[in-house]
């Protein structure tokens, strides 16, 4: 029976201790497993191979910015860290019908950066997927909507766990590299689209896939080591251009003409940038298109950068704005509400209320496909628009 939503969070985040989680990893692999450890600044750590992972300095729902600060935080106090039921009654405060689920920093895409044995890595990828099936959305599946997780570490590991996936019920998969691994696009990765276009898979990418960089900023004055807080100009610029790059490397390797019905949701993104960005693409590549099809010996394109864009790409936002005004600029039906709970940029349980000045003019049936629509025809929900 089509269940009626008013609001679902295109962007949300599971952070049980991953301690938690893990539980379920193979005898012989039991040892990777993160460990629970108590920080020298009082607050939750976790041990993992590779050397000390500091959790919680994102988690920050129902506190003030006054409150807030990214040192020392305990799982146990704060919101968005219990079962399946918790996050229920969390989403019953704050209004909303469903979440998409992402990993969050307590997740396995962080826990496994630095485990070497690979079979042992893909060990826990399985074992988190195999939880959020079993354990945690179990409670309500057409409320807790999990991102299954998609390994970074050669095709054939990526191939298995898209198809374990859809088997087990999953509604939607979250790749965080090209499906090969790779920092790049290449034409093996096209085993993987087409199998998620077969299975009627949704893929998502959580804002965007990462890229080398060096140091960011230099400061008059590095807090002491101990205390190791996020990197501030890192967060004052976080939302330029976020997964513009990632997109622009499937456009020009053509993805979407090989596979015309491909949609890929980008999530926690903002909007605002995105139609200059979309503008200044096509004018960089119809000033820069010539030399570089003579010295890369590229195809041109069948369309502009932006056609593609604004057919296959969806957009995330949670507190934008101009955003929400340049709408149109995007496409009304390209855009995808989500509250980021528990993170930091998080507004729980007042998500209603942002949404309301967010959204003051904006007529009514564009308010539900931003909050609503949009996401439930991405995931394929089954639903019933509320009278």
């Amino acid at each position: 029976m089509a269940r009626a939503y008013h609001l679902i969070s295109g962007d949300a985040h599971i952070e049980v201790p991953p301690t938690i989680w893990s539980k379920g990893v193979p005898e012989p692999f039991r040892d990777i497993a993160p460990k629970h450890i108590k920080l020298s600044n009082g607050g939750d750590g976790f041990l993992v191979e590779g050397g000390i992972y500091r959790g919680g300095s994102n988690l920050y729902a129902g506190k003030t910015p006054q409150e807030y600060s990214p040192i020392g935080l305990k799982w146990i106090d704060m919101a968005g860290t219990g079962d399946g039921n918790q996050r229920l009654r969390e989403m019953d405060s704050d209004g909303v019908d469903a979440e998409v689920l992402y990993p969050g920093i307590g997740g396995v895409i962080n826990m496994t950066r630095g485990i070497r044995n690979d079979d042992a890595y893909h060990a826990l990828i399985r074992t988190y997927n195999r939880w959020l099936v079993e354990e945690y959305c179990s409670v309500d599946p057409e409320r807790l909507i999990g991102v299954g997780c998609i390994p970074s570490r050669g095709l054939d590991k990526a191939m298995e766990e898209l198809e374990f996936s859809a088997r087990s019920g999953l509604k939607v998969v979250g790749v965080s590299r090209f499906p090969s691994g790779k920092d790049y696009p290449t034409p093996e990765d096209d085993r993987f689209w087409a199998a998620a276009i077969d299975l009627d898979m949704p893929v998502t990418v959580h804002v965007s896939f990462p890229k080398p960089r060096d140091r960011i900023f230099v400061y008059p004055q590095e807090p002491p080591a101990h205390l190791r807080p996020p990197d501030y100009v890192t967060r004052l610029a976080r939302y330029g251009i976020r997964g513009a790059l990632t997109i622009v490397q499937m456009v020009m390797s053509s993805l979407f003409d090989r596979f015309p019905k491909l949609q890929i949701y980008f999530a926690e993104n903002q909007i605002g940038w995105v139609p200059i960005y979309l503008e200044q693409m096509d004018h960089n590549y119809s000033r820069h298109r010539y030399w570089a099809e003579r010295l890369y010996n590229l195809k041109p394109l069948k369309q502009l950068p932006s056609d593609y864009i604004k057919q296959h790409i969806l957009w995330g936002f949670f507190d934008d704005p101009v955003g929400v005004k340049l709408r149109h600029e995007i496409g009304v039906d390209r855009v995808i509400w989500g509250g980021d709970f528990p993170h930091v940029e998080s507004d729980w349980p007042n998500s209603r209320k942002l949404l309301q000045k967010q959204f003051n003019g904006v007529p009514g049936d564009e308010q539900y496909m931003m909050s609503v629509g949009n996401i439930a025809n991405f995931l394929h929900l089954d639903t019933a628009k509320p009278a």
